[in-house]
């Protein structure tokens, strides 16, 4: 795969049908929205599809990650488990996060110690933490007494003084600091897909190579109500025969999605693993077409696929067709929002695509299930399987334009 003028990306737009659902909520427990175009719409956060998306990528993989701020508290019921005193296994979970850095990583005090930044590692470093606990026991054993000591002593001296207290000094790092913080900067595929942020640590931070849009009607949603109750199966006399009642609220509709993939990012954090990087941007573009989100699945089962997908691989900058819905899509006169809305998508493509030109261009192309051929979106594939392949391929040829040295 040639060098990249100066970044490529490889676009997703999605056109999705979805019926009664509840695929994301707000703080008010009902189903989220956006006022866009003057009328409201069903929305769902990027954070409710990414999830679901990253989730599948590492069973794909067999390669888990945890998001985390419980750390230090799960390292200590760990050895807890295999035998070690409950004040030494809590200090030693305290030791994790605060051998990580010469200052240590900050922690909530009252809250058990957990990491006041949401950690994300692989999954398999929990074991070799407890492994490092275990290989300096001894230290931590003689840094637990030093520290019970002089805690012992600061009381003492609080009580002669007649309750003043100085401040305590920070604990030591007792692991040692580069073993810890090698450990806590791994990665896994899906960490350099979708990036990491601590700040804390050098060299742990990652840029994300993924940046996942917000799903939006392309037409106006507003949430319904659904009155249900559930039925008493052994009612007393004269009592209801329903044990509970609510209403509650779903939305239905035809969701714009869109991604896109930075893959001279995403080669940059597998350092420089080509291949590993089409991989991933293969199975990153089957969970996108396949993947929904769980939320209400057992009560709504809104497990569709997407009408269509389109995609398009890019230098230099990413292409949202967000502004084809601004305007929103109005039902068709037999009903339905699925062929105008193509029709926008299709109309917003070809007028977008006259107006910047195609030099940054590199393919584009679409699978859908309508029968008839769409004008703008490109080379037509047979199936998502065969978009997925086209697409990597594409992504893979050499940049249209060389870079200036």
């Amino acid at each position: 795969m040639a060098a990249y003028a100066p970044a490529r990306y490889i676009d997703l737009h999605a056109l999705h049908p979805v019926p009664a659902s509840l695929l994301n909520r707000g703080e008010d427990n009902e189903p989220k929205t956006v006022l866009l175009g003057g009328v409201v719409r069903a929305l769902v956060s990027s954070q409710a599809w990414k999830r679901p998306i990253r989730l599948r990528l590492e069973e794909d993989l067999d390669e888990h990650a945890v998001r985390t701020r419980n750390l230090p508290p799960q390292v200590a019921t760990a050895l807890r488990e295999t035998g070690w005193p409950a004040d030494l296994a809590a200090f030693a979970g305290a030791q994790i996060v605060r051998s990580a850095t010469t200052e240590g990583l900050k922690t909530e005090g009252t809250a058990g110690g957990i990491t006041s930044a949401l950690l994300w590692v692989p999954r398999d470093i929990f074991a070799d933490l407890i492994d490092l606990c275990h290989q300096h026991r001894a230290q931590l054993e003689e840094a637990l007494a030093q520290d019970l000591a002089a805690k012992q002593a600061e009381k003492t001296a609080a009580e002669s003084a007649g309750g003043s207290r100085k401040k305590k000094p920070k604990t030591p790092a007792v692991l040692p600091t580069r073993e810890v913080a090698q450990l806590i900067r791994s990665r896994t595929a899906t960490i350099n897909l979708f990036g990491r942020m601590l700040a804390e640590l050098p060299g742990a931070h990652v840029d994300g190579a993924v940046q996942m849009a917000h799903a939006f009607t392309v037409h106006q949603s507003d949430a319904q109500p659904d009155y249900f109750t559930a039925v008493e199966d052994w009612p007393l006399p004269d009592t209801p025969g329903s044990a509970h009642l609510e209403t509650g609220m779903f939305t239905t509709g035809l969701f714009y999605r869109y991604a896109t993939v930075n893959l001279t990012e995403l080669t940059r954090n597998l350092g420089g693993d080509t291949q590993q990087a089409l991989d991933l941007l293969t199975l990153f573009t089957e969970a996108f077409i396949e993947v929904m989100p769980g939320a209400k699945k057992t009560s709504t089962a809104p497990h569709t696929y997407p009408h269509l997908i389109h995609y398009a691989v890019r230098d230099r900058r990413p292409v949202s067709y967000a502004a084809a819905f601004e305007q929103p899509v109005r039902h068709a006169p037999g009903g339905g929002h699925t062929q105008p809305a193509v029709h926008a998508l299709s109309q917003h493509a070809g007028t977008l695509n006259q107006l910047i030109g195609h030099r940054r261009r590199v393919a584009h192309g679409y699978a859908t299930f309508q029968p008839e051929n769409i004008d703008h979106l490109g080379q037509r594939h047979p199936s998502y399987e065969a978009l997925a392949d086209a697409l990597t391929q594409a992504a893979a040829q050499p940049a249209l334009t060389p870079v200036s040295a």
